[in-house]
Order: structure tokens, then sequence, then C-alpha cells
């Protein structure tokens, strides 16, 4: 199972930028797919999920500004990142867990936001 994400950069405050994860060996149609954040000297959180039915969730703070979306046809997920912040300059991951139960196993590599003030 690989999990690799891109589209990740630098952009100043207010800006937007369009993460994807491209997942490959496993029937990604059967997963719940989420996107997590890790920023310098603080634990790993919760940004926004998919089940694999297409249901939406996300943390209180992207709320309105991150949309999450899945093409289970292109094995991708995306999150399209708007009115970015300094705050939400981390590396972000995406995770994959099987939609019968379970943990998020699957992880990417992750790839670096950066928001400039």
């Amino acid at each position: 199972v690989q999990l690799v994400e891109s589209g990740g950069g630098s952009v100043q405050a207010g800006g937007s930028l369009r993460l994807s994860c491209a997942a490959s060996g496993l029937t990604f149609s059967r997963y719940h797919v989420a996107w997590f954040r890790q920023a310098p000297g603080k634990e790993r959180e919760f940004v926004a999920s998919i089940t694999y039915s297409g249901n939406m969730d996300y943390t209180d703070s992207v709320k309105g500004r991150f949309t999450i979306s899945r093409d289970n046809a292109k094995n991708a997920v995306y999150l399209q990142m708007s009115s970015l912040k300094p705050e939400d300059t981390a590396v972000y991951y995406c995770g994959a867990r099987p939609y019968v139960g379970g943990t998020y196993s699957y992880w990417g590599q992750g790839t670096q936001v950066t928001v400039s003030s």
C-alpha cells in the first residue's frame, strides 16, 4: 500500500492550495481517508476526513475554508484549502483506514504547507 501526497508549497495568508493524495495497493473505495497535519513542536492533529461513501468531517478551525473530496476512479483524495492562515503551516499527511473499522494504518510521507503573514 502506498499513499503519496503532493501539492504543498508556500503561500501568503489568504491564499489557496490544493493537496492531492494518490493511493495504490488497496481497494480505495473501501477505505475512509483523512488529512492530518503536524506543525513543528506539536502533535499530529486531525484536519478532515471523508468516508468511503462520501460523508465529510472537519476540525472546527478549518470549517468553511477547507474542502475534502475523493475520486474513487482515480484512487485519489483532495484537500482544497482556501483563506489560508499562518497557523495552517504544517506538514500535511493523508491516512487511510478500512471502512469496516480500525485505525488509520496507512500513511503518506507528507507534504509541507507554509503560510506567511
